[in-house]
């Protein structure tokens, strides 16, 4: 590979090991800074809200396709729907990303194969 491609690899792997870390040893410090008062240390708000909040700015990058055209448009959109209503019926995360992605990957394979 060339040298750009593993600086951005690099440089990617810091910046999500940051976003990780970052609020866990802050969290950490912060009980520990309550239990040596002896006082009750409960989570701020932004705290709870920061992973959803990444979740959505990724999903909103990703629903704009890198090639706009319509097999990728009807792709997106029926991902994004199968997203949906996985999410709907189990509320959790892991599986409604894994079959959005594979109803895109089905549809825009489809698409191209038979246009």
């Amino acid at each position: 590979m060339q040298t750009e491609i593993w600086v951005a690899i690099v440089v990617a792997a810091i910046g999500t090991y940051a976003l990780r870390v970052g609020p866990l040893l802050w969290t950490q410090r912060h009980f520990k800074k309550h239990q040596a008062n002896n006082s009750h240390a409960h989570l701020p708000a932004w705290l709870s809200v920061l992973g959803p909040l990444m979740i959505a700015a990724m999903l909103g990058v990703s629903l704009i396709p890198k090639t706009p055209s319509s097999a990728s448009w009807v792709a997106t959109a029926i991902g994004a729907l199968v997203t949906t209503l996985v999410w709907r019926k189990y509320k959790t995360l892991g599986l409604p990303v894994f079959c959005g992605v594979c109803a895109f990957g089905l549809v825009f394979a489809a698409i191209t194969y038979w246009i």
